[in-house]
């Protein structure tokens, strides 16, 4: 009896070795989580045995449970590396199969798609109008190489300030003498197809006290005649009342779209001696190239362009589960989906307990090496003493035999 305990716990030895060694192997390995042999008496019971002096049959592997612990973040240069701070996995497409990792490290296929090293296509709630994000669904987050679409510009906001103590000029408006008009500034619009075109904006003192005619032209051409504008004795403006000047259309002659522009005057000011012009804000922009991407903490995936505008192509779809140690370890740092481990509830990262997102980051594994050192030596006693145990009982069974 004593040669099969001993025996038992030599196994069991042998396999906290064993889980101790795989934790030790990947203390390096991206997303790894540790596990833990747990160990459970085994006591041979028969029916109505109330004896009070029964011994146990050793011991036996209970389980080898996940320690789903936070490993440490260590940042990248690469936008495509993540690292979730907090609960939850990165839901992954698998050939049609979903699986679950809290390895963060991804790039980019021939195709476009964010994959991991093993060809898994990280999973994204597709964007919908308005900034908002389909969280009923999922599709795989793909990167275009297309030339983000240019935008025409319709509004022109100028902050400036005309100074009050300007005098009219003698002569009319003409936009090729200096001496008809008493400021210009310009600024570069843009048409439906993302060519650039000059602005330029002709201030003419008034006769009338604190009145202005304003003169636009776009590319050296006149857009209609004088617009009045008009400030009241604080130097705020009164007319037009909304602050908006509508230009009449401009048509291109190079195919685009007619440009319908509104200036926005309502931050000008008429103070003081001097002329200044402190922003002229346009809201129209040329063809983008993509220039980079950006990975919020809430998993919102930004393209950005050179045009200076950006592009929500998803956001990160986070899976958590009731019970991750009853999760399927499949290898690679992925886990698949089992009843033990409960529903897969998906969410996205900062929401219903989910931890948030470090993007040009990855989650190291959580093996604490000097832990794992001191629970070796443990376990290597432990080996050792059932060794013993089996040595002790092979001399007693060898003294009962050499009884004569």
């Amino acid at each position: 009896m004593s040669f099969r305990i001993a025996l038992s716990g030599l196994n069991a030895a042998s396999s906290d070795l064993n889980v101790i060694a795989n934790n030790i192997a990947n203390v390096g390995t991206t997303g790894f989580k540790a596990s833990r042999a747990e160990f459970a008496d085994v006591f041979a019971n028969s029916a109505q045995s109330l004896g009070t002096s029964r011994i146990g049959s050793g011991v036996r592997v209970s389980d080898v449970a996940q320690q789903f612990g936070q490993g440490n973040i260590e940042f990248t240069e690469n936008a495509l590396d993540l690292a979730i701070s907090g609960d939850g996995f990165f839901t992954l497409d698998d050939n049609g199969s979903q699986v679950y990792s809290r390895a963060g490290a991804f790039k980019v296929n021939r195709d476009g798609e964010v994959v991991n090293s093993l060809g898994q296509s990280l999973q994204v709630f597709p964007a919908l109008a308005g900034g908002r994000f389909d969280t009923g669904s999922l599709t795989s987050l793909r990167l275009s190489s297309a030339d983000n679409a240019p935008a025409a510009t319709t509004g022109l906001d100028v902050e400036a300030n005309l100074p009050a103590s300007a005098t009219a000029p003698a002569l009319a408006f003409d936009a090729t003498d200096p001496e008809t008009f008493n400021h210009t500034t310009s600024a570069t619009v843009y048409d439906s197809l993302g060519a650039a075109h000059a602005a330029t904006l002709y201030f003419v003192k008034g006769a009338a006290p604190n009145t202005w005619d304003v003169h636009t032209a776009i590319d050296g051409n006149l857009v209609g005649g004088a617009n009045t504008i008009t400030y009241d004795s604080s130097g705020a403006l009164t007319t037009p009342a909304n602050g908006e000047i509508v230009l009449p259309t401009y048509t291109l002659a190079n195919g685009a779209a007619p440009l319908d522009i509104t200036l926005e005057m309502g931050a000008s000011t008429q103070y003081g001696e001097s002329f200044s012009v402190a922003s002229l804000t346009q809201d129209g922009y040329a063809t983008g190239r993509i220039t980079g991407i950006e990975v919020t903490q809430e998993g919102i995936v930004q393209a950005r362009y050179s045009n200076g505008q950006s592009n929500a192509l998803g956001q990160v779809a986070l899976t958590r589960f009731a019970n991750p140690q009853g999760l399927e370890q499949l290898g690679d740092s992925t886990w698949g989906s089992t009843f033990a481990a409960g529903e897969a509830l998906r969410g996205s990262a900062g929401s219903s307990d989910l931890g948030l997102i470090q993007s040009g980051a990855l989650e190291g594994s959580n093996v604490d090496l000097t832990e794992q050192l001191v629970e070796m030596i443990t376990a290597q006693r432990n080996f050792q003493a059932n060794s013993q145990m089996i040595s002790t009982a092979d001399t007693i069974t060898q003294t009962i035999i050499n009884l004569r």
